[in-house]
């Protein structure tokens, strides 16, 4: 296992270290100055925990007017034998615009050879596909700012932790749903799961302010955007954020690694319209 995760993580530093030759220029590829010492540093004592996922920003000039799309990239530790998270984002970019531009991308990565590293095609793929987009969004069209302004898009975040027990932690996973007027829950216990709704941009911020600065074992299983006609309050299936505990799965005592009983949170799922989300979470089909 230890082995497997050392090669992945040299190879992952090779392909950002080809990256960064790619885009040298400030601002072309943001990346935090502690990532790769963190994982250089892992490399030479292996026998710590885990560094932080490798995560970075790279602009990419579209076309010739040199729009820029962002290519935000997540590594995992396994990747490249396991799928990167990848987002294409632009501020000329409709969400429903960026909701196709991204569906593409990831069914071009999905179509690639498992195992080989796929970032330069990821960018490849932003600089080649992104242009009709930007264009369509330029043309001009009076119905288009009416349309967006009736409609509600909301946004959904499906987080799986290895476990979260700490009050700490808990307090700033409630403090900022409730800042950012999110709504959902926060499965306590182990495993760990979160679910928050609301605006894009305010489940993005959310997630930026939990993962940092060293929750290691964290990662953002799924993402749901759901545009409809209609209020934003509409379209959530929960209605505040709630604090989600279950009784423990046998009988653990005063110990702290407890086990939820996951048959529960299957039915709170069902409950809740989301019972497909058990297997995207777990692996396991809900039986």
């Amino acid at each position: 296992m230890a082995a497997a995760v050392r090669e992945c993580l040299e190879l992952q530093l090779l392909e950002v270290e080809m990256l960064l030759a790619m885009f040298p220029k400030e601002g072309e590829m943001s990346l935090d100055e502690d990532a790769v010492p963190c994982v250089q540093h892992y490399l030479r004592n292996s026998d710590g925990a885990l560094p932080p996922q490798l995560q970075f920003l790279i602009a990419i000039d579209v076309g010739e007017a040199k729009a820029k799309v962002e290519l935000q990239v997540v590594l995992p530790h396994k990747y490249p034998h396991v799928a990167p998270q990848l987002f294409a984002r632009s501020d000329a970019l409709h969400r429903q615009q960026q909701l196709q531009l991204n569906t593409g991308l990831t069914s071009h990565i999905s179509s690639l050879d498992p195992g080989e590293l796929c970032l330069f095609e990821a960018v490849q793929w932003v600089k080649d596909n992104s242009l009709p987009y930007l264009e369509s969004s330029r043309a001009p069209s009076e119905r288009a700012p009416e349309e967006v302004r009736v409609k509600a898009a909301l946004h959904r975040l499906w987080i799986y932790s290895h476990h979260i027990y700490r009050q700490e932690l808990r307090r700033k996973i409630f403090d900022s749903a409730k800042k950012l007027d999110l709504t959902g829950f926060c499965l306590t216990g182990k495993p760990g799961v979160i679910c928050v709704e609301g605006q894009q941009e305010n489940c993005e911020e959310f997630w930026r302010v939990i993962r940092y600065p060293s929750w290691k074992h964290i990662s953002c299983k799924h993402v749901e955007s759901i545009e409809a006609e209609g209020s934003l309050d509409e379209l959530r299936l929960f209605h505040a954020f709630e604090d989600l505990q279950f009784q423990a799965h046998g009988d653990y005592g005063l110990r702290n690694d407890y086990h939820m009983d996951l048959g529960q949170f299957l039915e709170f799922l069902k409950q809740h319209q989301s019972g497909h989300i058990f297997q995207i979470l777990f692996g396991v089909k809900d039986k």
